[in-house]
């Protein structure tokens, strides 16, 4: 059966620390966002050294997107915009190379 006895609004009961459950939110979100432009730096990566046989320019790539990503998330304020920087020269690199 489904507990009718709190309530529906979305506000935090005085047991719940709504602060903390907040900072997490933001954390994971983050968290997300750097993690996506990295593994967009991976593919982006393996495009070029499958497509433009250029596999030492794929494992540098690689590096930079794992860099970029430890910077974003050393950094709140850089955020998912290192691994960006790294996914845009790699899309760069995948279309005039």
């Amino acid at each position: 059966m489904a507990d009718i006895t709190h309530a529906t609004d979305s506000a935090y009961s005085p047991e719940m620390d709504g602060p903390s459950h907040e900072a997490t939110y933001r954390g994971f979100v983050t968290f997300v966002e750097i993690a996506t432009g990295v593994v967009i730096c991976w593919v982006l990566s393996l495009a070029v050294g499958g497509v433009r046989e250029a596999w030492i320019s794929a494992i540098v790539g690689v590096v930079l997107g794992g860099f970029a990503g430890a910077i974003g998330a050393l950094s709140p304020s850089i955020g998912w915009r290192a691994p960006a920087v790294v996914a845009l020269l790699l899309a760069l690199m995948l279309a005039f190379y």
